[in-house]
């Protein structure tokens, strides 16, 4: 007898995967829900995820890779991984879904938004068939936000001040959302700073392309001023959004580089 075929959510962290959880649970009983956990992670990030277990009644399987960042920094000879080199999303993200779904046919449900341009990570395996019901149902983001304000789970807090999920030192993060992640979390900087500067053969790798998070943090003042102007800016083009969307707004002018997509929904 043949297996059935299994139905399979990723969750981020993010408000695109959470809603979609929101979104499909009850029209997919079955469904298996799932976290790539890099134990790098935010706080944040672990206080969403049991918020969402707690409103669907629902059970998160947390993936993590069987050797952890550092041991693949090691790997890959001491070079952080950066947009050209993304080895971390290989290792850490997709390594560990494809030995959780195994050879078994399964169907990813996928969070891109019908305003988006992008089509999430696809598999190489034949047997893990993506889908996207957030494109086939026409929802924007605008829905996502309506889906999660009317759930009662709402954003994720760190949307305060960050717009993407992720690691705590996601190379794809601005430089105002560095700022922000010194202040918030100065021990996580810290630690994003030490995997910098120990580097015993001399070699110096940063997070942040063209300069290190030392000498970005000593312009603090600078970039967070600029940030405020772009706000104000952006809330009086658009005065009736939440802060939330503007301030993603304001983070996609400074750089609109697509992240990792098996990390960021």
């Amino acid at each position: 007898m043949s297996k059935a075929i299994r139905h399979v959510l990723g969750l981020s962290g993010g408000k695109d995967s959470a809603a979609l959880a929101v979104y499909m649970h009850k029209k997919v009983p079955n469904m298996e829900y799932f976290f790539c956990d890099t134990k790098k992670e935010l706080a944040e990030t672990y206080e969403y995820l049991e918020k969402l277990k707690a409103r669907l009644g629902i059970t998160i399987t947390y993936l993590s890779a069987e050797r952890g960042f550092d041991h693949w920094l090691d790997v890959y000879g001491g070079v952080l991984p950066s947009p050209q080199i993304r080895w971390c999303t290989k290792q850490l993200k997709i390594k560990p879904l494809e030995q959780f779904i195994g050879d078994d046919e399964a169907v990813s449900y996928i969070g891109i938004r019908a305003d988006e341009k992008r089509d999430g990570y696809i598999s190489t395996k034949p047997s893990i068939k993506p889908v996207y019901p957030f494109k086939e149902d026409g929802l924007v983001k605008a829905d996502i936000i309506r889906i999660l304000e009317e759930s009662g789970i709402g954003m994720p807090s760190y949307y305060k001040w960050r717009s993407r999920s992720g690691c705590y030192f996601c190379f794809f993060q601005r430089k105002y959302e560095w700022v922000r992640l010194s202040e918030e979390h100065p021990d996580l900087f810290a630690q994003a700073v030490a995997y910098e500067q120990n580097h015993s053969d001399g070699r110096t790798f940063t997070w942040s392309q063209g300069e290190s998070l030392i000498e970005l943090v000593a312009r603090k003042e600078a970039i967070i001023a600029d940030h405020e102007k772009a706000m104000l800016q952006e809330v009086a083009r658009r005065p009736n959004q939440p802060l939330a969307q503007a301030l993603e707004a304001v983070l996609d002018d400074e750089d609109d580089t697509l992240p990792c997509l098996a990390c960021h929904l």
